[in-house]
Order: structure tokens, then sequence, then C-alpha cells
């Protein structure tokens, strides 16, 4: 049983001796200093904190209050966590060298990161110091403005980041006492897995919402918004876009680096571990498994709570800015608005404040078993997350009425409220709907899936051709969905009874952003199920690498097939959200257009052969991004499969127990190679725009048409959206049910494991490896990052 442990103190001297030194010397910091400092410390920042709430707005110091009993309770959760035993030592080392490759990884990405990130922080100051300023920051001035943008920026890029540790830190710590707790029961190996999974959310939703409104607090005090000369307050969320910035140039970043990480250290150690050596998945003699199990914490946890950080914030901004546009166009006559519009701003603030809470109750709602003794799963774990989850759609339709009418209520449209509490519910039912629409794609409990894997049995061509025409079909019933739910959120918006100083109704596009709101008011939830399919696969490699008894390795599989499951429709759910957040940030930009050139700027016409060649750019670009983010995974693979070879050939004795893999090796040519290619599409992603923008600028200023650039990359960022849609769902859904086809005959279907049937659909799992985990993800982070990059650099495109 103890076979393969003894890497674990060279692999931590190899990978992570840095990053453990740099901890130990922290706490070695802190542990010196009083506690008594700590907590004056702490005490005078909550009192700093509330005394900028309280000047700003009562809804704030709601935010603050809540936010902070959300993250004591975070700290409930880790505790509980960890207080769970780790198991015998065996499994504790497996779980030490995981985390300390996790970490030293994250490290060295996150380095190269930052330093991306400096300098377009650099890039970004220039332009805005030598650029055209808009109205709303002519109190400003250009310098501030600039100065503003940047810090805006650094603090969305930092905050990120730590979102992304956060998903880390929890899951390397996490995933050996799931695998100890399936020794003894499938309920408990369950309820510390979503509970870990939940301090993560719980986190990194909150991280999002505080960060928002301290940076919009602190501005409004330190900027003196309302006083007379000053900013309007109708105008300070546009100040906030560089939050979003550097949220999604994080989140992008750490999805393409994660993702090429865990895809192609899978995809190695698949084909030459169980395709042709015939060995289990996550075999202590496959060299490759430890960069396996590395991978799946950098690309599935590190990385998604970049991620949904990164949604949750643009999402919140976007609805700020509308929700202040629309207040500034309400008709003063008869007073649509009160006199402090700041419901409208800071309504989405308080939406995922209650999100907070209400995910709070989800989480608590799952239960361990007083039956501890049974190795059987006693319910389906899809089931019990379903039941949760249902709870939580329950409280947040009840808590978004709640907040539509606290906030939203103005006298002279007094049924307006209720139309944006429709908005919201419209919302809910479409993030409902794609997480039903996506496990009926990715659930081998389901036809689809089954079908697919029926195919595997003619050969590996037909499993792959059934993989695409499913892939192909899923996006379907999505798109029909969203543009339902764009539709009818409009229309209640704009029947709601607003108009502007004409009489023409305002509130359509505020509705959609009720809408989006609605859809992530469950989020923190939704990403504690995403969190809990990487927590258990570890525990899955744990179990396997320990050689633990098939029973419980039974146990570890089902809620492994489960995680596939959860992560593959929270995916879904974040296309969905990332469709409806760009369409309001392409809003913002449009809006942004008009007011610097101060000129109407509602339409895009596409008959003009040049806006028509950006949104054939915008296409292209999608397309691009995902071959070279795929071909990245491959060329990495092909580079872990000549090493597991290697070590094959020249250590027969691996296969005999006789001689120990190299697993150190495999884990520095994944880590080095997924560095070096992630630059290459993050940075395409981040200078087309630009570049575009540019040229037709200066085309139209010699042909005489001085918003040709802005239109273009108008049309630009509307087309790469609807591309980037319809992709990203084609490539998480194909390659979730590719996954879970091979989990289905892995239950013993089809002829079961080492099967011909088996082998093909490995070979579908493998090429749906890049699609679901390194090119799909990063998609929809990449539509949000285009839509927030063009809404920063507007004016330079004019």
């Amino acid at each position: 049983m103890g076979y393969g442990i003894d890497f674990a103190n060279r692999f931590t001297v190899t990978i992570g001796v840095k990053v453990g030194r740099d901890v130990h010397v922290v706490l070695r910091i802190l542990m010196r200093v009083n506690v008594r400092v700590l907590i004056v410390l702490l005490i005078l920042g909550l009192g700093a904190l509330f005394y900028i709430g309280a000047r700003t707005s009562p809804i704030i110091v709601f935010v603050f209050s809540v936010c902070i009993v959300s993250f004591l309770f975070s700290i409930y959760l880790t505790k509980w966590v960890l207080a769970k035993d780790e198991g015998p030592p065996e499994m504790v080392q497996i779980s030490d060298a995981i985390r300390d490759g996790a970490e030293g990884f994250f490290r060295t990405q996150y380095g190269t990161i930052s330093k991306m990130a400096l300098v377009l922080a650099l890039v970004i100051l220039t332009i805005y110091l030598f650029r055209t300023i808009s109205p709303h920051q002519q109190s400003l001035g250009r310098a501030a403005s600039a100065y503003i943008t940047v810090a805006a920026f650094l603090l969305g890029a930092i905050c990120s980041g730590i979102a992304g540790y956060v998903g880390m830190w929890v899951s390397v710590r996490a995933n050996v006492r799931v695998s100890s707790a399936a020794r003894r029961s499938a309920r408990e190996a369950l309820q510390i897995a979503v509970r870990a999974g939940g301090f993560s959310a719980i986190v990194v939703v909150g991280m999002a919402v505080i960060g928002v409104a301290i940076l919009y607090a602190t501005f409004y005090v330190l900027l003196g918004v309302d006083t007379p000369g000053s900013m309007k307050v109708t105008d300070l969320p546009l100040v906030l876009v560089g939050y979003g910035f550097g949220a999604s140039f994080v989140a992008l970043f750490a999805q393409l680096g994660g993702g090429i990480y865990t895809k192609a250290a899978d995809v190695g150690a698949d084909l030459v571990g169980k395709v042709e050596q015939g060995i289990p998945e996550d075999d202590p003699r496959n060299p490759a498994v430890i960069a396996d199990l590395v991978g799946d914490n950098v690309g599935d946890c590190a990385a998604r709570g970049a991620d949904l950080f990164e949604s949750i914030a643009a999402e919140i901004i976007s609805a700020m800015i509308l929700g202040g546009s629309m207040a500034q166009r309400g008709d003063p006559i008869l007073s649509f608005f009160p006199a402090d519009p700041s419901g409208f701003i800071l309504f989405p603030l308080v939406i995922h404040s209650f999100d907070l809470v209400i995910s709070s109750i989800g989480i608590l709602s799952i239960r361990g078993t007083r039956d501890s003794g049974s190795m059987v799963p006693i319910e389906d774990p899809m089931a019990i997350l379903q039941k949760g989850y249902s709870i939580t759609i329950i409280l947040a339709v009840l808590t978004f009425g709640a907040s539509t009418r606290w906030l939203l209520y103005t006298e002279q449209a007094p049924t307006a409220w209720l139309n944006f509490a429709l908005c919201g519910l419209v919302g809910i039912m479409t993030a409902y709907a794609f997480v039903w629409i996506t496990k009926y794609y990715t659930d081998y409990k389901h036809e689809p899936v089954r079908t697919l894997a029926l195919s595997s049995s003619t050969g590996h061509g037909t499993n792959i051709i059934a993989g695409i025409s499913l892939g192909l079909e899923s996006t379907a019933l999505p798109v029909l969905v969203i543009s339902v739910a764009i539709i009818s959120a409009f229309w209640l918006g704009q029947t709601s009874g607003l108009v502007d100083e004409s009489g023409i109704p305002i509130g359509g596009l505020f509705g959609t952003a009720v809408a989006t709101m609605g859809m992530l008011s469950t989020a923190a939830y939704v990403l504690t199920m995403d969190m809990f399919g990487p927590i258990a696969d570890n525990a899955g490699g744990i179990v396997e690498m320990s050689q633990q008894p098939e029973s419980v390795r039974e146990i570890t599989d089902v809620l492994d097939a489960v995680g596939n499951t959860t992560k593959a429709t929270t995916k879904g759910f974040a296309i969905g959200s990332a469709a409806l957040a760009s369409f309001l940030l392409f809003s913002a930009y449009m809006d942004e257009v008009a007011s610097f050139a101060n000129t109407p700027f509602k339409q895009v016409d596409i008959a003009i052969p040049e806006v028509f060649v950006g949104g054939l750019l915008g296409s292209m670009l999608i397309f691009l991004f995902s071959a070279w983010a795929c071909s990245a995974v491959g060329r990495t693979a092909q580079e872990v499969v000549n090493e597991v070879r290697r070590q094959f050939i020249e250590r027969p004795g691996i296969m005999d127990y006789k001689e120990k893999p190299d697993y150190g090796r495999c884990v520095a040519i994944v880590a080095s190679a997924s560095l070096r290619e992630m630059i290459k599409p993050g940075a395409l992603a981040i200078i087309s725009p630009i570049a575009i923008g540019f040229l037709f600028r200066w085309l139209g200023h010699f042909t005489g048409h001085p918003l040709l650039g802005a239109k273009v990359v108008a049309a630009m960022l509307m087309f790469a959206t609807v591309s980037g849609i319809l992709m990203a769902l084609f490539l998480n859904t194909a390659g979730g049910a590719w996954d879970n086809a091979k989990k289905y005959i892995e239950t013993g279907a089809l002829g079961g494991k080492g099967s011909d049937c088996h082998k093909a659909a490995i070979t579908g799992d493998t090429v749906g490896d890049p699609f679901k985990d390194t090119a799909g993800p990063s998609i929809h982070v990449l539509i949000k990052m285009l839509a927030t990059i063009t809404l920063v650099m507007a004016p330079v495109f004019l």
C-alpha cells in the first residue's frame, strides 16, 4: 500500500520548497506580532470600512455587514473541514505532494501574470494621460482619471488572483479528507467536498461584492461625489470599469495556463497509461499521475475561482452603469427617480449580498447521514446537490422580490419594481434551465451520453463523430433560452413605466441587467457545485494511488462522475451569464462612445463594408483563439506522452512495482510548457480589439468617418460574443459528454474497463479534454474581457 509514496519529499524539494519557505516566513512574521495588536488593527480597519460606508449610503453599510458575516461563515466551514481526519500516512503524503505541486505552479504562473498586468497598467496609464476626457470625467481631470482607472485595474487583478488562490488552497487540503471519509460513508465524503467547495465559493463571491463596494464607497468619499462642481453619482460606476478589466485579464490567463496544465497532463496520462499499458486511471505506476492531480487544482479550482469572480464583478459593474445611466435619463419633471438614485445603482450589490446568505443556507442543507458504516451511496449525490440548489432557488426568488421592492420602488411608477422582480425571475429560471439542459446532455443517466457510449462499441471514429454531433446539437436549447430571456426581460423593463424627458421608455436595458442579476443570484451555490468536482476527482486519485479497497474507489468514482456533471453545468451557467453580461457591456460601450463623440450611437450598420469586416474579424478571433488553446494542449501532451513512454521503456520495473516513476519530471514538463503556451492566445485576446480599433480609427480619419473605428470595434464585439457563446457551448458540452460516456462504460456497461469500447471512449475523452477544460471555459472569459477592454479603450477609437 505504500508504493509510490516516498517521492513526496523529493517532489516538495523540486517543486514547492520556495513556496513553503515563503509561507513559513510570512507565518513567522505574523506569529511575532502581538495578538492584541492584530485585533486592534482589525478593529481599525473595520471602523474605517464602515465609516466610508456610512458616508456613502446605508445600502453600502448593509453590503459590508453581510459580506463580513459571510467571511466569518467561511471560516467556520474551513475549521469544520480541516477538523476531519486525513486518513493513513500514505494518503497524507500523496496529498502533500499534490499541494506542493499546485502551490509551486500557482506561484510561478501568477508571478508571470502579475508582470504582464503591470505592463498593461502602464499602457493604460499612458493612453489615459493623453486621451480625450469624457464629459462625466471633466470634474476629475485627465491625470486623476488615468490614475483612478489604473488603480481599479490593479485592484481587480489582485482580487481575481486572490480568488484563484482561495479556490486552490481549500481543494488541496480537502481532497485527502474526502478520500478518508469515503472509507466510512459516501454521504460524509459528499458533505466534506460540498462544504470545502462552499468555503471557496463564499469567499470568491464575497470578495467580488465587497471589492466593488469598497471601490465605489472610497471614490464616492474621496471625489466628493454629488457636491457642487464634482462628479454625479450616476457617473461614478463608469470609473469602476478598470476593476472588471483587471479581473478579466487575470481570469483569462489563469484559465488558459491552468487549463493547458491540467489537460496536457490528463491526456498524456490517459493515452499511455490507460490505452497503451492498460493500467487504471490514477495508477501509481503512471509517471504523469501526480501532474494530472495537480492540474485538477490549478485548472478547475484556481482558474474557476478567478473566472466566477470576474463574471460577478463584470455583471455588477455593467448593471451599475446601466442603473446610473437610466437614472440620469429619467424625466426630472415627473421625478421618476428619487433625489438619491443610489437604489438603482447599488441594487446589484444587494442582490449578491443576499446570494451569500441563501447559498450558505443551501450549503448547510446538505448534511451527513447517521448510517456512517455504509460503503454504498445511500442516495444519488446529484439528487442531493439538486435538493440544495432547489432550496437556494426558492430563497433567491423571495429575496429578489424583497430587494426590488426595497430599492427599485418609485411613487410615480409604483408597479415598476414588480416588473423588475419579474425580470429577476426570468434570470433565475434561465439559470435553472441552463443547469438542467447541461445536465441532460452530460449526465450518463440520460439518453445523449448513453447513445455516445454506445457509439464507442463500433470504434474510435464513430465515438468522435457522435461526440461532435452531440456538442453541436447541444447549442440549440441554450440559445433559445437566452433569446427568450433577453427579449422577455427587455420587454418587462420597457413596460415598467419609466420614461425619459421625451416620454420614451428607458427601462429595457436595465430589465436585461436585472435578469442577469437573477441568473447570478445563486452564483455562490453553483460555484460550490463546481468546486465539488475537482475535489472529488482528486480524492479518487488519492484512493487509487494509496491502493485502498475497491469499495472505497467505487464511492469516489460515483462522486467523480457527479463532479463531471456539476463542472459542466457550471460552465453552461457561466456561458449564459457571460452572454447577458456581454450584452450589457456592449450597450454601455455604445453609450460611452455616444458620450465622447457627443452624437447618438445606437445602431451598428453591418452593410458598411468596414463594419462587416470588423464582424468577420470578431468571429475569426474566437476560432483562432480556440485553435491556439487546443493546439497548446496537444503540443504539451506530446511532451508528456514521450516522457511517460521513455520511463516505461527505460524503467521496465515500474510495471512490476520494482521501480518508482519520476513524477517530478512530468510535473516540470507540464508546468514550463503551460506557462509558455498560455502567452500567445492570451496576447491575441488583448491586442486584437485595440489593434482593430486603432487601424480603423485612422482609416476613418482619412476617409472622413470619425466614428468608423468605434463602429468596427462594436461589430467585432457583437460577432465575437455570438460566435463565442456558440463555440463555448459546443466545446464544453461535447467534452463533458465524452468524459461521462467513458465513466458510464467504466461502471461495467458495454464491456467495462479494458474493453475495446472503453478504449474508444478514452479516445473521445482525450479529444474532449482540451474542449471542456481549456478552450471552452476560456472563451466566456474572453468575450467578457473583449467587452471590458473595449469599454476602457473606447476613447482611443474616436
